[in-house]
């Protein structure tokens, strides 16, 4: 990268990945609000950041809740079948349970899911075609609903999930495990809904960049 752009690059360790990704969820929250968690669902792993707008995030962990592992590990059907979606389901449940500490669960007053899988839900439920990022920021995903697309996905085989209005081919292989991770780190955490946010790590360090000092 450095003999083709001329940029030096750093590598960041996790905590700094989880400060970074909370400063840009949460920039558009005023300071000193209830304690928010930031749910980033990826294909290998999912972190969950917990803190409040304006100041350093207190708790992050990174888990192995990815949608293309989880899909990898329990789905192995076309469409899958009931006991493999209970079986990610559980999984999910147990991971988040180990991973995160119950005073830290109870003490999450809102929520922010960023990433793939979740503005995919948001692009789902309002079957937006083409996408409009507009539409999507701000978003929010109410648990019930949730449930409701993750059944319908699920119902669905691969190729038919490729025809979904507002779900992106390529997302349609893994988009019944993120579905599945969102939906039960929800239950978990007792949020009744989430705000999807499209800003995230790359947000926050163009704001860590300009940041007094």
């Amino acid at each position: 990268m450095r003999e083709r752009s001329g940029f030096d690059i750093q590598i960041i360790p996790g905590e700094e990945e989880a400060r970074l990704t909370f400063l840009g969820a949460t920039a558009a929250r005023s300071a000193g609000g209830g304690s928010v968690l930031v749910i980033d669902i990826g294909g290998g792993s999912t972190e969950y950041v917990v803190g409040h707008p304006g100041a350093v995030p207190n708790f992050h962990v990174s888990t192995r809740l990815g949608s293309v592992r989880q899909t990898e590990r329990h789905l192995t059907g076309d469409p899958p079948g009931h006991e493999d979606l209970e079986a990610l389901s559980a999984a999910a449940r147990e991971i988040v349970a180990a991973g995160v500490p119950a005073h830290v669960r109870d003490s999450v007053e809102a929520g922010i899911a960023v990433a793939g899988t979740a503005t995919s839900l948001v692009a789902i439920d309002q079957e937006l075609e083409p996408y409009d990022s507009a539409r999507v920021d701000g978003y929010r995903l109410v648990l019930g609903e949730c449930e409701r697309m993750l059944a319908r996905l699920a119902a669905m085989p691969l190729e038919q999930r490729r025809d979904v209005p507002g779900l992106h081919p390529d997302r349609a292989p893994t988009i019944v495990a993120g579905a599945a991770i969102l939906m039960e780190s929800m239950r978990t955490f007792g949020l009744e809904y989430v705000d999807v946010s499209e800003a995230d790590i790359l947000q926050g360090v163009a704001l860590d960049c300009v940041a007094p000092g």
